[in-house]
């Protein structure tokens, strides 16, 4: 009962993890903004408080004991847990964060950022990035943007901009295709591993089976439009996420029209942003970029 009304202090238990992170009473102490002797004294504290040795300490190394491994992982879970408690509970202090697919941030909403922090320079957002095919929503974002095969009627969604895949090369390419029937000429640039985006294109314009073509994958927009750029050959993607580079010269479209796949991308939003004060005024800029 003793034990249960005086429980460790937080102090000592982010002490624990900072020695067990940086391997070092020194380098934690650094980190702590605390003496040697102090980080010492808390490691101290909680094996009194348990009991149990925490660390099995040499001249050279340092090393949990299993009872010090189980006490590190309570650690880390309780300190873990406050701070998301402080953010729910505070969420003014810090930024809206947005989990997307790299392309998008590369192509899509990097180039418009300076637009958001001129209109509204009290807001700060944190951009996560993924590689993978599929966004999949976080625990510990406020929004996501994803690609999805049809427009939601999910209230918390905004639509961004339609899917429109158009063919893209360097306007330095040697005799750039004119035509469908010249595109066998050239490498097809495949942004993603199942080569759907060509099959789609392909298919709408009475191209060949991709069987007939030579072919270079990749798995990502912005690897198979820089290698576009290079010369490699032609690569398909959505006309907004290459309008930048269209505009800059990098990139142009050899022919053809932009092909709507019905598909969309869409901001949503995670239950996190409910408590965050800057919601309305970042889904509003959004909202404003959607229509442009």
């Amino acid at each position: 009962m003793d034990k249960i009304r005086h429980v460790p202090s937080l102090q000592a238990m982010q002490a624990l993890v900072e020695v067990a992170t940086c391997g070092s009473f020194t380098l934690a102490a650094q980190k702590l903004c605390l003496t040697q002797s102090a980080v010492s004294r808390q490691i101290q504290q909680l094996e009194s408080h348990f009991n149990v040795a925490l660390l099995i300490r040499t001249s050279r190394s340092l090393r949990l004991t299993p009872e010090g491994e189980q006490v590190l992982a309570s650690a880390r879970s309780i300190l873990e847990q406050l701070n998301t408690l402080e953010e729910r509970l505070a969420p003014q202090q810090r930024p809206f964060r947005i989990r997307m697919h790299v392309s998008l941030a590369v192509r899509w909403l990097l180039p418009k950022l300076s637009d958001f922090y001129v209109s509204h320079p009290e807001v700060s957002l944190a951009i996560e990035t993924v590689a993978t095919e599929v966004v999949e929503p976080a625990i510990d974002s406020d929004a996501y943007i994803l690609y999805l095969p049809q427009a939601s009627s999910d209230p918390d969604c905004l639509t961004l901009f339609e899917e429109m895949l158009v063919p893209v090369c360097s306007p330095d390419l040697a005799n750039a295709p004119r035509s469908i029937e010249e595109l066998s000429r050239f490498a097809l640039l495949h942004r993603s591993v199942d080569r759907q985006a060509w099959f789609e294109w392909l298919t709408a314009n009475d191209g060949k089976p991709l069987e007939d073509y030579r072919h270079i994958p990749f798995n990502l927009d912005e690897l198979a439009l820089d290698a576009a750029a290079r010369g490699l050959g032609v690569a398909v993607t959505d006309m907004t996420l290459a309008a930048e580079s269209i505009e800059r010269g990098l990139l142009v479209v050899p022919f053809g029209e932009p092909l709507n796949t019905g598909g969309i991308y869409s901001l949503c939003l995670q239950p996190a942003a409910a408590s965050h004060p800057a919601t309305a005024l970042v889904m509003q800029w959004f909202a404003a970029k959607a229509q442009q």
